[in-house]
């Protein structure tokens, strides 16, 4: 039974149009099964986490990555008795925003949207749940219970947060979000940059002789060699991996259980004042977390290989951006179309955003084939595949 600070169908905000309570299913349950049958949800397995997915089969894409963060948040969840079923909601909704080629699309889409408003995956992925998804008669998007919608909300700037109502308030007045979406937030840090270690090691583009500068990662690899001479790479790389996993989410764990005794909150709202987030890792964890995060960054995301594939996804966004703002009409209708619901709020900038919207929920390889329809396959650009790293 979920402690008295978590969120619960009895203390929820409730949703933006009312619904008929489910039957057989909690309010959270129906989030979750909602963001699962969604298109945008679908789409993330075609979506780069950091390696295009033409690359390999074998690298996760934004659907396993959304997956991994579910089962580490549920488990976080379960072990502070919080609602899991929130949980596993806002992880598996936290990059329906997100845009094709990972964060160098995101970079590049925010720099074309420059004097229109910008772009932010995770406003943009609250505003497919809220407007873009379109799947029921009653009201557009998916209608998501307040709760959720604010664990989709990572981030958001003052001048967007003033836009949203009570949902942006807690940016503007330093208010947390309940505990389901603190943990959400973690466990999507804890997946990917554990994972990122599998990826990057498995491209070759890292090595384990690089890694034990980590001192996470060097303590349970050492401890695993100790323990299990002569293991093959493969089984190596994935016992450390997992031993790093584990000792993230317990210290996590006990350190939230420190945090929350010393608050005493008794409602969620008394989570929600707390002045700091209740969801943390010790200290020496979070140097840890921190010392890898900058190693997967220095060697990883800036390595030759991955920036020239953000370059050739640079190209391939801001071209497709431009031919759609020359001519809408390359796009189909429902992009094209005026539509108030989805359109409130944007002014002369509509136009702008309806091509934000439609680049962002392209796939990779979706983005790379009307790239090359719109510029024709003979254009160097355009032969994106042909740069793949030949021991992949």
């Amino acid at each position: 039974m979920p402690a008295a600070y978590a969120a619960s169908t009895e203390n929820s905000r409730g949703r933006r149009y009312p619904e008929t309570r489910p039957f057989l299913r909690s309010e959270f349950q129906r989030d979750r099964d909602r963001v699962i049958h969604s298109s945008a949800f679908r789409r993330l397995e075609y979506k780069t986490q950091v390696f295009v997915n033409h690359e390999g089969d074998m690298f996760r894409t934004r659907l396993t990555h959304s997956l991994e963060v579910s089962q580490i948040g549920r488990t976080i969840a379960r072990a502070l008795e919080l609602d899991e079923d929130l949980t596993e909601a806002i992880c598996l909704a936290h990059d329906l925003g997100h845009t094709p080629f990972g964060h160098a699309g995101q970079d590049i889409l925010n720099e074309c949207m420059k004097d229109h408003g910008g772009f932010e995956h995770n406003m943009q992925s609250l505003r497919v749940v809220d407007r873009l998804e379109e799947k029921y008669a009653a009201f557009p998007g998916l209608n998501l219970c307040f709760e959720t919608r604010e664990g989709i909300l990572k981030h958001c700037s003052r001048m967007d947060a003033a836009s949203l109502g009570d949902l942006g308030a807690r940016f503007l007045n330093g208010t947390q979000p309940g505990l389901e979406a603190q943990v959400a937030n973690f466990a999507d840090e804890i997946a990917y940059n554990n994972h990122d270690v599998d990826d990057g090691l498995r491209s070759g583009l890292i090595t384990v002789e690089q890694l034990r500068q980590c001192r996470l990662f060097r303590t349970h690899h050492d401890a695993t060699v100790k323990q299990w001479p002569g293991l093959t790479s493969r089984r190596l790389t994935h016992e450390v991996i997992r031993g790093m996993i584990n000792r993230q989410v317990m210290d996590l764990i006990s350190a939230t259980l420190v945090k929350i005794a010393a608050h005493t909150p008794r409602t969620i709202d008394d989570v929600r004042g707390a002045g700091e987030s209740l969801v943390v890792l010790s200290p020496d964890m979070g140097e840890m977390q921190l010392e890898l995060k900058r190693f997967l960054r220095a060697n990883l995301y800036r390595h030759e290989y991955v920036i020239n594939m953000t370059r050739k996804a640079a190209v391939i966004i801001r071209s497709l951006f431009g031919a759609y703002c020359s001519a809408p009409e390359q796009m189909p209708e429902g992009f094209r179309e005026q539509d108030a619901e989805r359109d409130q709020g944007y002014g002369r900038d509509v136009l702008q955003r309806r091509i934000a919207d439609y680049i962002a929920g392209m796939t990779d390889r979706f983005a790379i084939a009307e790239y090359e329809r719109l510029y024709g396959a003979h254009d160097g650009h355009a032969r994106f595949l042909d740069a793949t790293i030949n021991h992949l």
